[in-house]
């Protein structure tokens, strides 16, 4: 990883950046994973910059000097899909990294952000609904697989996912 990117609060202004890296990021990387039906009816949902996350204060995006974000992701207290909160449980959500700075760090990066702020905030352990190719990912950073699930990305529109947990 190159020593010129940093790290830094996504904002609402962000949104076009961070579309840009998920709509290059989960079609190519999640292609393995899934079969291109499934794939097309999840994607138009998924390769959108959620303006909630990107106001929470806890949605992160890492960028080098020019500015171009090369990944992103971060943490809510609130569970996707439900808005539940449950005492000492936050939620990783929406990362991603470009495929061309895939298995340089950034990923981790981001991760060990939402660690350090979650823990400040009273969190000691994270869920995470994982896409299926994300699942080695997350397990690298201490996430339990729990069980596989079909995560609602619209109605009638359904993604095979995987339920994990971790402390921090």
């Amino acid at each position: 990883m190159t020593s010129s990117i940093s790290l830094r609060i996504a904002s609402l202004g962000d949104a076009s950046a961070v579309s840009r890296v998920l709509e290059s990021s989960y079609p190519e990387l999640m292609a393995s994973a899934y079969d291109s039906e499934e794939l097309g009816a999840a994607l138009p949902m998924m390769t959108r910059a959620q303006p909630s996350l990107l106001e929470s204060g806890t949605y992160y995006v890492v960028e080098p000097t020019d500015g171009f974000i090369l990944g992103c992701g971060g943490w809510t207290r609130e569970r996707p899909g439900s808005g539940d909160i449950y005492p000492g449980l936050g939620h990783v959500r929406h990362f991603g990294v470009h495929p061309e700075w895939t298995r340089q760090g950034i990923g981790s990066l981001i991760y060990l952000r939402c660690v350090a702020d979650a823990k400040a905030a009273g969190v000691e352990r994270f869920e995470c609904f994982s896409s299926l190719n994300g699942e080695a990912f997350y397990s690298a950073l201490g996430f339990t697989s729990l069980e596989h699930i079909d995560l609602e990305m619209s109605e009638g529109v359904f993604l095979p996912s995987i339920r994990m947990l971790a402390e921090i």
